[in-house]
């Protein structure tokens, strides 16, 4: 099990929201904590101490007026510390390679690879051709709707037909390097991860032999070691506002020892 820290970007500033009320209409989101630190400080706090696989994310739609400060908040980030980060928002297969050849490691992608509520296998050939399925993690970031977790794109806000279930993550396994799922309903809102999601995904850890990284509602170091239990190690998660460098009472000092 691996600490897999966040820079999340709205606005153009390092921010911590509830995933949730993240809206593109009006650039709005319910903010935990907004950092006086910018992207590359934390990049190279998580370079100092060797964590690799940080997710910056970019939570600004391409039409927003921020757009362009949060982009150069995040290829600050990636040059800060090459080969170290992971990011994500807005990736398609024809920008990809730039944050590639900025740095990054792995580009996070999730409403690319969705058309019309389906995976759109087409785009997923384009990403993979674009920079090699070693360079991509899938983010199937998860809300529950009827008694089923769906895979939600465009920052949270749109529902697809994709549960999120282990025949998925056998479909898509053969287009990337690795796994993130955000718990979209408890994110940001430091109240515990949701157990049954966690389920579902160590399900998915037993028959897959790559990484997966569950993000959502970690808020105590019992959390933590209530993941590594119910996965049996093989979960890698992410903590992001209960983080003491967020305002949250979690040490980071403590969590950096997972790596």
């Amino acid at each position: 099990m691996e600490f897999r820290p966040c820079i999340d970007i709205h606005n153009g500033k390092v921010k911590q929201i509830v995933g949730s009320t993240l809206k593109d209409e009006g650039n709005g989101a319910k903010d935990n904590y907004v950092s006086d630190r910018d992207a590359s400080f934390y990049a190279s706090l998580y370079m100092k101490d060797k964590i690799k696989g940080a997710h910056v994310i970019l939570l600004n739609s391409k039409d927003s007026e921020y757009y362009e400060a949060t982009k150069a908040e995040a290829i600050s980030a990636l040059r800060s510390y090459p080969s170290g980060l992971q990011v994500g928002g807005g990736i398609t297969a024809e920008n990809a390679f730039e944050y590639i050849r900025a740095g990054a490691s792995h580009v996070i992608v999730t409403s690319y690879v969705f058309k019309d509520g389906r995976v759109d296998f087409d785009n997923l050939s384009k990403l993979e051709e674009a920079v090699g399925k070693e360079h991509i993690v899938l983010d199937l970031s998860a809300r529950k709707k009827d008694g089923c977790y769906y895979v939600v794109t465009d920052r949270w806000q749109k529902f697809t037909d994709e549960k999120v279930r282990l025949a998925l993550f056998k479909s898509l396994s053969a287009f990337c390097d690795e796994f993130l799922v955000h718990g979209v309903d408890v994110e940001g809102k430091k109240a515990g991860p949701d157990p049954e999601l966690i389920g579902i995904l160590s399900e998915a850890s037993e028959e897959l032999d790559m990484p997966i990284t569950y993000a959502g509602g970690i808020s105590s170091k019992e959390d933590v070691e209530t993941i590594n239990e119910v996965s049996h190690g093989k979960l890698n998660f992410t903590v992001g506002s209960a983080l003491d460098l967020f305002g949250g009472n979690l040490k980071y000092e403590e969590m950096k020892k997972y790596r």
